[in-house]
Formats: structure tokens, C-alpha cells, sequence
């Protein structure tokens, strides 16, 4: 799917940004695009913003729909048009290009941008959150982290810059607060739960249900309790909601064994056959309204770097009673685990070897090299979680320690605005 959004006919700069994933979209891209309308509008700059999505193993299918709704963006290409346009330079919808421009590498492969930008022969800015590659044909790098630029040989160094952690931008521009919507009456003592099962239908399998009894189990201990699901904006409600239907999720006995049923009147919910409401709030990023838990219970993945960048503390849950779900893996792993019937087979091969490395998946605990927040893997019990996070709520010292850990290690803001200038910077265009 290609979509493109009306952008004026003036010559001006080409603004080409590679990404791929839902996190990446969220988390860096659209920091990024933010802060590129703010400059090019004060430098008077007329400029066209592009994205161009390539595959991803956690892709949903929604990430065009994702990018083309971020102010600023003027045209989207979907995963599924990438390789055609690298391999003979025409888009789906044969874009025209400006002479000048930009690419700017926010997600995938780092050779991308290099390929892209000699295809349209613009230059190249690649974002390097961990590690730098192609540095003799990229022409500029915002690293994360200045370790990074010390394994560079030293003719390249003047091409790196140490701009920052983006995931530190991820709330510039939300809201601070947002109101929780409430299904009921709540007293001046109700406490909050996020409830983030993940976004893909692999790991929403097993994370809808756990989450759900864990929240069960909470619930019965503490009825102060509410909790909410901050749902992602590549998955509808209905579909969330078959991933808590045993006609539609038959591993739902192996997670707990709690089912919910999909309400919506003034604000939608989840009702468990239990009658437990967990409300579903679909604005997203609903950084406000999470900024309001106590906690949060998360999958793996990019929500553990969100939370960990609003200082949000949390529990993160990696259950292995579905081994072969567990495909989302980068490079050789992935297109392995994803093959054709014996997928399955290479997936709970690969996840099997993984986990007995005894590696961080939690990004704040990777940043940290250290655990900072609980990582559980492996067949999780329900109430055994919920037992642990009671035991955080019985004594919030240990929350605020948690929290004031994950403010430490975080980063403070500013990368998208560095990013943004190396962008404008590069096709000679700041005054």
C-alpha cells in the first residue's frame, strides 16, 4: 500500500525517511519529523517529507496508516514496494523527485540508506543507536552514544555526532496530562496498572490473557486497583479483543484461563468473566495517562524503552508456553524462524538457544547493563506475578527507587532537534 498526502509542486529539499517497525515509527520517527517541521518552518525552508517503510519482522501491516497520520509526512510507501525501488529506483506510485535532498536512516538495515541514497544521489544521515556501519559511504552519523564513535578509524571521525538518545524524545510534544477516562466511580485512592500484551498477534496470543489474570489476581487483593491497556495504533479494538475469546485463542488456558468480552459505550473496555473492567484507551502515545500508573506489566520490546524513558517503573514478561510464537528476531534468526513450514521448527530452535544466554530484553535493563527492572521468563504463573507486583505496591519505596533508577540511566532530551540540524545540514541548507 502506498499512500501519498498533497504536497506542494515547488522545487525545494527531498526529505527521505527509511524506517520500518511500529516502535521505530513511534519512538523515533515521529520525534523526528516533529522537530524537522519546527526548523525547516523558522529557516523558511520548503521541504517534502517522504517515508519509505522496508520489511521488518514486527511489522502489523499498519505501519503506512501510522506514518501518513504524523503531521508533516507528505507520502508513504509501504514494506512491500522497498526492494522493487532499490532494485530499479521506481516507486509504487512513480514519485517525482527533487534534485536535492536528504536520506535519513531511522529503523532497518544501515545499508538501506546507503542503497536509497545512491539511488537518487542525495546524501545520507543515519541514526546509529548502538553501532555504526557503511561509515565510508554514509556521509553523516547522529550516534547515541559516544562510545560509539570509538571504534571508528580516525579519518572517519569528523563524520559522527553524538546527538542523544531519541527514546528521550519519545513524549516531546504529548501532553503531559492525560485524563484517564473512568467506567465508574473511583475513590480518591484508586491506583492504576498499564496493562502493554505487546502489538503483534505473537505475542498478543499469550500477553492478552496473562495480563489479564495477572490483573485478576491483583484485583482480588487490592480492589483500589484499576488497570488500563494503552492500545497500539496498528491494531484495532475487535481484534485485540479475540486474542481474550477461546474461540479465537486456543492458548488461553495455558496463560491463566481468565477470557474477556469486548464493551464499548462512553469509553471502551474489556470486561473478564469475572467482571473485571480493564479499559482500553486507544489514543496513542498515551504517555499521560501511563505516566499515572503505579506500575506497568509489559511484554519485551519497544514499549520497555517508552516506559523506561518516562521513568515508568514495571515488571517485563517474556512467557515461553508458546516457544515457536517468538519470530520477531533480526537478520539470518528471523528469515529462519519465518520460513515456510519448518518455521516452527527453527523458531523454538533459535528462542531455545537465545534464552539460554541469559541475555536483557528490557531495553532500560540493555541501557543499564544491569537489571533494573524485573525481566520474568519462561512459563509464567499468573499469580505468581501478581504476588511479585504486590509486593512492589506493599512497598512503594521500592517503585521510586525503580523509577529514579530509570531517570538515571534514560537520557535527557534534544536528539531529534540534533538530528533534525545534521538533517538540514547536510544539503547545505542552514543559514
Amino acid at each position: 500500500m502506498t499512500t501519498v498526502k498533497a504536497a506542494t509542486a515547488k522545487a525545494g529539499v527531498e526529505i527521505v525517511i527509511l524506517s520500518n517497525g511500529p516502535g521505530e515509527l513511534v519512538t523515533w520517527v515521529r520525534p523526528v519529523v516533529q522537530e524537522l517541521q519546527q526548523q525547516l518552518l523558522a529557516q523558511t525552508i520548503q521541504a517534502r517529507i517522504s517515508v519509505m517503510l522496508s520489511p521488518c519482522p514486527h511489522a502489523t501491516g499498519k505501519e503506512v496508516m501510522l506514518a501518513c497520520s504524523y503531521p508533516g509526512v507528505n507520502r508513504v510507501q509501504g514494506a512491500e514496494h522497498f526492494w522493487r525501488f532499490l532494485l530499479s529506483g521506481k516507486t509504487a506510485e512513480n514519485w517525482q523527485w527533487w534534485p536535492q535532498g536528504v536520506v535519513l536512516f531511522l529503523g532497518g538495515d544501515q545499508f538501506y540508506a546507503v542503497g536509497v541514497a545512491k539511488r537518487l544521489g542525495y546524501r545520507s544521515v543515519v541514526y546509529a543507536e548502538w553501532d555504526a556501519r557503511w561509515w565510508r559511504w554514509v556521509d553523516s552519523f547522529g550516534v547515541m552514544q559516544a562510545e560509539i564513535t570509538t571504534r571508528i578509524p580516525a579519518p572517519y571521525a569528523d563524520k559522527f555526532t553524538v546527538v542523544g538518545d531519541l527514546m528521550a524524545d519519545a513524549r516531546q510534544g504529548v501532553p503531559s496530562v492525560d485524563l484517564i477516562p473512568t467506567l465508574i466511580q473511583t475513590a480518591a485512592e484508586t491506583e492504576w496498572i498499564g496493562l502493554l500484551p505487546g502489538s503483534k498477534p505473537a505475542k498478543l496470543a499469550q500477553g492478552v490473557p496473562l495480563v489479564l489474570a495477572i490483573a485478576e489476581h491483583l484485583h482480588r487483593q487490592r480492589p483500589q486497583t484499576q488497570f488500563l491497556i494503552p492500545v497500539a495504533p496498528t491494531i484495532d479494538l475487535p481484534t485485540l479483543a479475540k486474542f481474550a475469546d477461546l474461540k479465537h485463542n486456543s492458548i488461553i488456558p495455558q496463560m491463566g484461563g481468565t477470557t474477556a468480552e469486548l464493551w464499548e459505550t462512553d469509553q471502551a473496555y474489556l470486561q473478564t468473566d469475572r467482571g473485571l473492567k480493564v479499559q482500553l484507551l486507544t489514543q496513542s502515545p498515551a504517555y499521560g495517562a501511563l505516566s499515572q500508573c503505579r506500575l506497568c506489566i509489559t511484554t519485551v520490546g519497544a514499549n520497555t524503552a517508552e516506559l523506561g524513558s518516562l521513568a515508568i517503573p514495571m515488571v517485563v514478561l517474556l512467557p515461553t508456553q508458546q516457544l515457536d510464537a517468538m519470530r520477531a528476531w533480526d537478520g539470518i534468526p528471523g528469515l529462519l524462524a519465518n520460513l515456510p513450514l519448518l518455521g516452527s521448527l527453527f523458531a523454538r530452535l533459535i528462542n531455545s538457544l537465545v534464552l539460554r544466554q541469559g541475555r536483557r530484553f528490557a531495553w532500560p535493563n540493555i541501557w543499564a547493563r544491569e537489571e533494573i527492572v524485573p525481566e520474568l521468563i519462561g512459563k509464567l504463573d499468573p499469580e505468581e506475578i501478581a504476588n511479585l507486583v504486590l509486593n512492589y505496591l506493599q512497598y512503594p519505596e521500592k517503585l521510586e527507587a525503580m523509577a529514579q533508577r530509570l531517570q538515571q540511566v534514560r537520557g535527557a532530551p534534544g536528539a531529534a532537534q540534533k538530528l533534525a540540524e545534521l538533517v538540514i545540514q547536510a544539503c547545505n541548507l542552514s543559514p
